[in-house]
């Protein structure tokens, strides 16, 4: 794990730039960390190579180009390449508790996809077609009415609670149930889980997420 969120190299081939999102709320505070870095050298990085190695599923495709734009636009990089982190990537996994974890300070509007190969605590309402993907478990401070993929690594183990569980698809491993239509949802958390091969929903009790 890097103890910083951004670290910058250089050498003679151009700039090798290591961005780790677990240490950032959102892209934007990535991108003011990331161009102040790039500001203190600017004069050095002119047509300059850039390899960025990162959690490529964190960006979606606007945000890659807004990146792109402000290195060939402001510090007229000459070329730009992205680079998965593998040790992040290959990452499983196995059990409820562990693993990082990930919280989205936001709600998640109709359209806005989030992926993290770990836990994922959402701060807000998960909107209809919104889309959630965690390898660990999937919490949400608010009404879940998206779509939710909680221990896609394969996890049988995750979890996906509510304040209001109300998802289009929810899913577990390999295990997806749809809502049915005009379900009348109680006023109380609960927490969806994997039981004897089949999805069940229960009322949350502490203590009781296993």
């Amino acid at each position: 794990m890097l103890k910083d969120g951004i670290i910058l190299k250089g050498n003679k081939d151009g700039l090798n730039v290591v961005i780790d999102m677990n240490k950032f709320e959102n892209f934007d505070d990535m991108m003011e960390d990331f161009v102040q870095r790039l500001t203190l050298g600017k004069k050095f990085y002119r047509d300059a190579s850039i390899k960025i190695t990162t959690q490529l599923n964190e960006f979606n495709e606007k945000q890659i180009i807004m990146l792109k734009n402000i290195l060939f636009d402001e510090f007229l990089i000459k070329d730009c390449i992205f680079e998965e982190i593998e040790e992040i990537k290959n990452k499983t996994f196995l059990g409820v508790y562990e693993g990082r974890t990930k919280f989205y300070r936001k709600t998640l509007r109709s359209g806005q996809v989030i992926r993290y190969p770990g836990n994922i605590v959402i701060i807000g309402d998960v909107n209809p077609g919104s889309e959630v993907y965690a390898g660990g478990n999937i919490i949400v401070l608010g009404n879940l009415k998206g779509n939710v993929h909680a221990g896609n690594s394969g996890n049988t183990k995750a979890i996906i609670s509510a304040f209001r569980l109300q998802p289009k698809i929810l899913q577990i491993a390999n295990v997806m149930t749809r809502a049915p239509e005009d379900d009348e949802k109680p006023y109380y958390p609960e927490v969806a889980k994997i039981k004897d091969g089949t999805i069940i929903v229960e009322p949350y009790l502490p203590n009781k997420f296993v």
